[in-house]
């Protein structure tokens, strides 16, 4: 079952996928943090695998990271927690890492893997376009992974057509050229560019990232695709709540006001 197609098929617009660090705020928390967010009604969830250079990631999720590797959560482990996943949650489930991590791991073994525990697909921002085309795309498609290419606000109209040309679930609007945070709203600047990103008629649909934290930029930034996905102000709320269900609570919260 493509669980990507189906939810952008189901849900036109308002899609929310969450990110949060595998392993993080503890080695054992990735299911309990899936589950509960599942039960929020989050409509994807972005695992990120811990990566000890996370070159896209802000200070917040490096942190995470960071500590997700102090916990001592591997590749492997990850695996092994996902295997039963879709016990408790039916939404798609997309892997967010770096191409080192795949290419220690191997990466037709990372896909094998990834497919054989009920994962939809991949974000690896540090995949050069080129690269993946005529490489690593034929062995994602072979185990039915999509995968997700990112689009900033310097990207040009070309490439832009070329990444929807190749991206399979989703394109990934970045907000910002600069690394994930949290930001209190969207300049006029981002909101044109996501609104020319939206005129181009890309036959994929489009999820904004990079600084969604509150209501106002979920708004935002739905504006002009079909949804947002909520990183850094997530893993903070992980970090500073007593329970995942509590941190939960507060992203939900925070969306709403």
């Amino acid at each position: 079952m493509d669980r990507i197609a189906k939810l952008f098929s189901e849900k036109k617009n308002n899609i929310l996928s969450v990110y949060f660090t595998a392993g993080f705020p503890t080695k054992d928390s990735t299911a309990e943090v899936i589950r509960s967010l599942t039960a929020a009604g989050v409509d994807m969830i972005e695992i990120g695998v811990p990566f000890s250079d996370p070159m896209a990631d802000g200070p917040v999720i490096q942190h995470s990271s960071q500590c997700a590797l102090n916990n001592g959560m591997t590749q492997a482990l990850l695996f092994e927690q996902l295997k039963d996943i879709h016990k408790v949650t039916d939404i798609p489930l997309i892997m967010m890492g770096y191409l080192n991590t795949a290419m220690q791991f191997g990466f037709e073994n990372y896909c094998r893997k990834a497919a054989e525990v009920g994962v939809d697909g991949f974000i690896i921002p540090d995949i050069p376009l080129e690269e993946y085309e005529s490489h690593y795309k034929p062995i994602a498609e072979r185990y039915g992974l999509k995968f997700v290419l990112l689009v900033t606000p310097e990207t040009d109209e070309e490439r832009v057509r070329r990444i929807d040309d190749i991206s399979t679930g989703f394109v990934y609007l970045v907000s910002s050229a600069s690394t994930t945070g949290a930001q209190k709203s969207f300049n006029d600047e981002k909101q044109a560019y996501f609104k020319r990103i939206a005129a181009m008629g890309l036959k994929n649909r489009t999820l904004v990232g990079f600084g969604v934290s509150n209501k106002a930029t979920f708004d935002a930034a739905c504006q002009y695709s079909s949804g947002a996905i909520v990183g850094s102000a997530f893993v903070k709320a992980l970090e500073a709540e007593p329970t995942v269900d509590k941190a939960v609570a507060r992203l939900v919260e925070d969306l709403k006001s």
